[in-house]
């Protein structure tokens, strides 16, 4: 693929100024489209060093409102995002709504530096691929656009860059052991390169080599693929914006789900005062220790906490923490998301609380929300809460490939015994914040929301992020049946 381009092409200088004007005024204007219609872009710049990526990239801003745009330098990951899964600086650092966000290298360093030193093995690449590719299209499925360059200029060329650099005083610091050793490794990564760019072309985000021997001949170039990728996008939005949106037909539950799930719980299962007591001090003792292992052996931990109203939600957590070191733990609570929450992807909000290596995130509710109250309250359509069972399943696998040990608790209990705890709510006067209207009106759509925990189930649970689901009526052992799947979860986990 790069062997056969063309690098000699070029423009003169009269032919680029005559080009290059209105181009500025075009890009500036859908800019300020771009940012009416709140729509989020990416432009990613990878390619040679010596390739010209800071030119470039300063002369596609230059007609930007600079109020409207961020740009990226991607270093080597500190030892704090090391502690991380690999995209998780990444997706922390993608742009709201109506922003433009370019990255000087980007999440495809991986593909490179790391393929090309050896730290990847070839299952590691094929992974990062797939990761990649979820990432770009969970962005894109959310309406951004993003652009990808990768700068191609030749050896030869490269080491004439890389002298020059390197013959002034000014810009020698330019030039480090690793560039040189790079150009030496040309070869390889070219081959990486070739690679990496035939496994992560997509029709949502494709690359676009450009041939980089000629600034005036690639900023031409860059600016013209910026300018037609937006067009795209927004004449898509406005033609979209005129249709009146077509009625769905409701469609029932799947036939492999006409069997509930819910309706087989056993809620007659319970605890006696006593043995709950000796399990409970036992089991807190022995979460403790593993949450000392854990840390040494650097493993996150993710538990997550979803359930009806009522359900127990609080008293499981803090029975589960209680004895924890609090330096090793956060609990993380989910309320409606707030402005800045909105102006990005929906997940946007949980890879921020993602954990470090080591350490347990507990999320009081969390994700799920997508394909639960979002989906029962029409606060998403249709489109977005159907693709969430794959984001949230890729997310997930993402998390566990990195060593994160994942639960996920569903806690449940019948109608009757919810009413019971509401009711008792109310008269308890110190208890009473705990009830509100919206848990009321959250009850008369319960067999909505029945049908909907029944689909997340069904489509979520998987063998490397399991849900459990934990028989409520009885709060006791809830607590009991939710610190045993944590310690037989992190034991399993030690023992590999």
């Amino acid at each position: 693929m790069l062997k056969n381009i063309d690098l000699s092409r070029k423009v003169a200088k009269k032919e680029y100024k005559s080009q290059k004007d209105p181009l500025d005024i075009k890009l500036a204007a859908l800019q300020r489209r771009a940012f009416e219609l709140k729509v989020p872009v990416i432009v990613v710049f990878e390619g040679w060093d010596a390739a010209g990526k800071g030119t470039l990239i300063n002369d596609l801003i230059l007609p930007l409102d600079p109020r409207g745009f961020s740009v990226d330098s991607t270093l080597p990951p500190t030892e704090e995002e090391r502690l991380r899964p690999f995209l998780w600086r990444f997706w922390v650092r993608t742009p709201p709504r109506g922003r433009i966000a370019v990255f000087d290298r980007s999440w495809y360093r991986v593909l490179l530096n790391d393929r090309v030193d050896g730290d990847l093995k070839r299952a590691d690449v094929r992974r990062a691929c797939r990761d990649i590719l979820s990432f770009e299209r969970q962005l894109s499925d959310d309406g951004a656009v993003i652009i990808k360059f990768f700068l191609h200029i030749s050896k030869a060329v490269q080491k004439r860059r890389l002298e020059k650099l390197r013959s002034d005083r000014v810009t020698k610091w330019r030039v480090t052991k690793e560039d040189l050793k790079r150009h030496k490794q040309y070869g390889d990564y070219l081959a990486a390169t070739e690679e990496m760019l035939s496994h992560t072309d997509s029709d949502f985000a494709p690359w676009t080599v450009v041939e980089a021997h000629d600034q005036r001949f690639a900023t031409l170039k860059i600016f013209n693929t910026v300018i037609r990728r937006l067009e795209r996008r927004i004449s898509a939005l406005e033609r979209s914006a005129r249709r009146k949106p077509a009625k769905r037909k409701a469609k029932g539950i799947p036939e492999n789900l006409r069997v509930s799930i819910l309706d087989q719980v056993p809620l007659s299962q319970s605890l006696e005062v006593d043995d709950y007591r000796d399990r409970l001090k036992k089991k807190q003792k022995r979460v403790r220790e593993l949450e000392h292992m854990i840390y040494m052996k650097r493993i996150p931990v993710v538990i997550v906490y979803e359930g009806w109203d009522a359900a127990g939600k609080g008293g499981n957590i803090r029975r589960l923490t209680q004895n924890l070191d609090p330096r090793g733990y956060e609990v993380v609570p989910i309320a409606a998301p707030n402005g800045i929450e909105l102006a990005h992807h929906y997940l946007w909000r949980f890879w921020k609380e993602m954990p470090k290596a080591g350490h347990i995130t507990i999320f009081d509710r969390s994700w799920y929300g997508r394909v639960m109250v979002e989906r029962v309250e029409g606060f998403c359509t249709d489109a977005e809460w159907r693709r969430a069972y794959r984001e949230i399943n890729e997310m997930e696998q993402h998390m566990v490939d990195f060593g994160t040990v994942v639960f996920k608790f569903w806690l449940h209990i019948d109608p009757k015994e919810q009413l019971q705890r509401f009711e008792s709510r109310q008269k308890i006067p110190h208890k009473q914040w705990k009830i509100t209207e919206e848990d009321w009106r959250n009850r008369k759509k319960n067999k909505a929301y029945k049908t909907a925990v029944e689909e997340m189930l069904f489509r979520t649970s998987t063998p490397h992020a399991p849900w459990t689901i934990v028989e409520s009526n009885c709060k006791r052992f809830a607590r009991i049946k939710a610190l045993n799947t944590v310690i037989d979860g992190i034991e399993t986990r030690l023992r590999k």
